[in-house]
């Protein structure tokens, strides 16, 4: 949706658009024309690389989109394609942001610069996914400049700025552009646009490269090892650049005036000509403490309002003049330094003010809207009241707070919803024994069976349909004893721990991708130890599961390898949905040859994912695991039996069992046919029922033998999200897909066949 809006005489013709702050900011990365975005899905930063992926499968950009296998490999497959001569840009949000983090003060430290959204978020632990500071106040002193985006007009001019800002050369270095999640990010507004993106490639001009890494004539040494003297003189060349920043922001913010007419200091300042009294506040919240501000100017008070638009580098001489007149202060941070008394802003104004021998302002802290917690006039009023207050007496009451914390009632005991489960409840069904190498399992009845209690209870938020919770508890049916689970984030942790609720009847562990497995390394270990130290029963027993999904086994296959090496005894149970489901179905190594995702688009100009999916299963098999399966509930018997197998073969070290997830959302099934649907899968042999036992393959379904094999094409035709494969322009792809499936097989026969395969 756009409307042209009136030109003036002088300026380039600038039209209005409707779009959240996620997809103004991938409008500008298309009309920048990037080289390079390297990125990795994560809430609520997502949608800027789902847009521009769209936008390229529609024709509209030549960013070259490359996926990371996490938010580590994408910063890399960033810092890579910087040093090798072009325009780069990312984006993410809290943990990604730290998953990232080694690579920050690479890229700065080494001078390369690159644009990089950080759409924030809380930081996990706990999880969750709305918005506060706590991930950009982290990245601060990380040597990269930082502006703050306050609303979506600001993403989109600030997302035009700082390209020119960091290929500056007497700056050189990596800027971020921050600007609120949800708030900013997925809130539609009227925003104005340059109508021809040559204005903005104008404005940012061409790329110079200081050094490439793709220039033979010219070799170049990145990263080199540096001794004590030289490091020291590194990193002050690198200091004195970001000071020069602040000279450039401004010379660019003026210069973007002059063709948008909209104006950006390093600082806002609202109302501030006589104020006695203030607030310091970043970003969207600063919207609403404009209203606090006049409210209270009605009442005759001297109050007003900073916002600052940069960070990084500190704006210390604008913020000093700001203050000069002012004698109460609140500054109030989405964000906590822990220990420090205050957020990150707190800690910085004090210090701008140090050493002013003329120095009145008396400062108190306020912590706020942590996990998105809604900023009410009402709260912006109380700030500025108590900031006249201190004005007013000349002291600080409370130096450090916290504003909408509920402390709660210390007497109340929460009802316990239900019993643990006991040892009697899930023990004496099934038997595993030792039968001519491999185990063989009695006691697999499906009729006893469900009357064992589910471990993760009914009340769970999963979607109708969804196979994660069905073949995770059909899994589960098969282990006997206590068991303590370990959950990597996705749909299965989420759906499962609402807090303050919890579906899980055993103990839980939740932890991100990328250390899910070594976490439970810790625990297996520090169980082991304890019973050696007699702290715990010697005859205790636990079977340890990790459950992962999502795409959780692409950040998180190299900790779970890890713990093949180290041969802890657990169990890695994987529910394959084919993608990233949790944060909206995005392309996750997992999705196969030419299926859509919301990064993987197909349309005219893309055709889906490019490449075959990975198979995890023998991935571990190579890793000489002694017990790797895969299993579907389409076929409950053989699922149980190999939880079974997998439980016992824990004793030996690290299993892997794989579990085909229908998710009825992201694959458009109807709940009605999920069965069909996964059976599909199997008899196409796109997921066949097998299993390796120290070494030694079998194959525990064979469609062929059965007259039940299909091609791909049929599973295809039962999910709303392939039907694209069956159309004429996709029949090269759909041979491809087919042939692979069809080698997959005939290797996988030829192993069942030969002991040493």
């Amino acid at each position: 949706m756009a409307q042209t809006a009136k030109s003036v005489i002088g300026r380039p013709v600038q039209v209005k658009v409707v779009q959240n702050g996620n997809e103004i900011a991938a409008t500008a990365v298309k009309q920048i024309n990037y080289h390079i975005m390297g990125y990795y899905p994560i809430t609520p930063s997502t949608e800027v690389a789902e847009t521009l992926d769209s936008m390229k499968a529609a024709g509209e950009h030549n960013v070259s989109m490359i996926p990371g296998d996490g938010e580590h490999g994408a910063a890399g497959i960033c810092y890579g394609a910087s040093t090798a001569g072009g325009r780069v840009f990312n984006a993410t949000s809290a943990n990604g942001l730290l998953f990232s983090y080694e690579q920050l003060p690479v890229q700065s430290g080494t001078r390369f610069p690159m644009v990089f959204n950080i759409v924030t978020r809380s930081v996990s632990g706990p999880l969750d996914i709305r918005c506060d500071h706590s991930d950009i106040m982290l990245a601060m002193n990380t040597g990269w400049v930082i502006l703050m985006a306050a609303d979506a007009q600001a993403v989109y001019d600030m997302n035009i700025m700082a390209p020119k800002i960091a290929e500056d050369m007497s700056v050189r270095l990596p800027i971020f552009v921050a600007y609120d999640g949800f708030f900013t990010s997925h809130q539609k507004r009227r925003i104005e646009i340059f109508e021809d993106a040559q204005v903005v490639r104008d404005f940012v001009g061409p790329f110079v490269p200081t050094a490439s890494t793709v220039d033979p004539a010219n070799p170049v040494t990145i990263g080199s090892y540096m001794n004590d003297p030289d490091y020291i003189n590194n990193k002050k060349q690198q200091a004195e650049a970001i000071l020069r920043a602040n000279d450039v922001v401004k010379r660019v913010f003026n210069e973007y005036e002059a063709i948008s007419g909209r104006r950006y200091d390093v600082l806002e300042l609202y109302r501030m000509e006589d104020a006695e009294a203030a607030l310091f506040i970043l970003n969207s919240a600063a919207e609403t403490a404009k209203e606090a501000v006049d409210a209270l100017r009605k009442e005759g008070l001297k109050v007003g309002l900073i916002r600052p638009n940069l960070i990084r580098p500190f704006p210390i001489e604008e913020v000093r003049a700001a203050l000069k007149n002012v004698k109460g202060l609140v500054v109030a941070d989405r964000q906590d330094n822990f220990g420090a008394y205050g957020g990150a802003m707190a800690i910085e104004v004090r210090a701008a003010l140090q050493g002013l021998a003329d120095n009145r302002t008396q400062i108190a802290a306020k912590v706020f809207g942590l996990g998105g917690k809604e900023f009410f006039v009402e709260d912006a009023v109380a700030m500025l009241r108590e900031a006249v207050e201190i004005a007013k007496t000349g002291k600080v009451e409370v130096y450090y707070d916290y504003v909408g914390a509920d402390p709660g009632d210390s007497s109340y005991k929460a009802p316990k919803a239900f019993n643990p489960l006991s040892e009697a409840e899930v023990t004496g069904l099934i038997t595993v024994e030792e039968k001519d190498g491999k185990l063989d399992v009695k006691g697999n009845i499906l009729r006893n069976l469900t009357e064992r209690p589910s471990r993760i209870t009914q009340g769970h938020g999963a979607c109708p349909g969804c196979g994660l919770t069905a073949s995770i508890n059909a899994f589960l049916k098969g282990i006997e004893g206590h068991v303590v689970t370990l959950w990597h984030t996705g749909c299965g942790m989420i759906v499962t721990t609402g807090y303050p609720w919890s579906g899980h009847r055993s103990t839980y562990i939740h932890n991100l991708f990328q250390n899910g497995a070594a976490t439970l390394s810790g625990v297996v270990e520090m169980f082991e130890e304890r019973k050696r130290r007699g702290e715990i029963g010697k005859d205790e027993k636990i079977t340890f599961i990790m459950i992962t999904g999502d795409g959780g086994h692409d950040i998180g296959m190299g900790p779970s390898i890890g713990a093949v090496m180290r041969n802890h005894r657990m169990i890695i149970c994987e529910y394959d949905n084919q993608g990233y489901q949790n944060t909206g179905s995005q392309l996750s190594f997992t999705v196969p040859l030419g299926q859509s995702t919301s990064t993987s688009n197909y349309g005219p100009f893309q055709r889906g994912k490019g490449t075959h999916h990975k198979d995890t299963t023998q991935i571990f098999a190579a890793c000489n695991s002694p017990y790797v399966c895969q299993a579907a509930e389409s076929n409950p018997r053989d699922l149980i039996r190999k939880a079974a197998k997998a439980q016992k073969y824990a004793e030996e070290g690290v299993v892997f069992v794989k579990l085909i997830s229908l998710c009825t959302l992201a694959w458009r099934v109807e709940e009605r046919i999920a069965i069909p649907c996964v059976q599909a899968a199997v008899d196409s042999c796109f997921f066949p029922l097998y299993e390796v036992e120290r070494g030694i393959t079998t194959i525990n379904y064979d469609p062929e033998e059965q007259g039940k094999k299909i091609p791909v094409s049929e599973w295809l035709k039962t999910m709303g999200k392939t039907k694209h494969m069956l159309n004429p322009e996709m029949k090269e792809a759909l041979d491809r897909f087919q042939a692979e499936i069809d080698r997959r097989w005939i290797r996988l026969k030829e192993m069942h066949k030969n002991p040493y395969l």
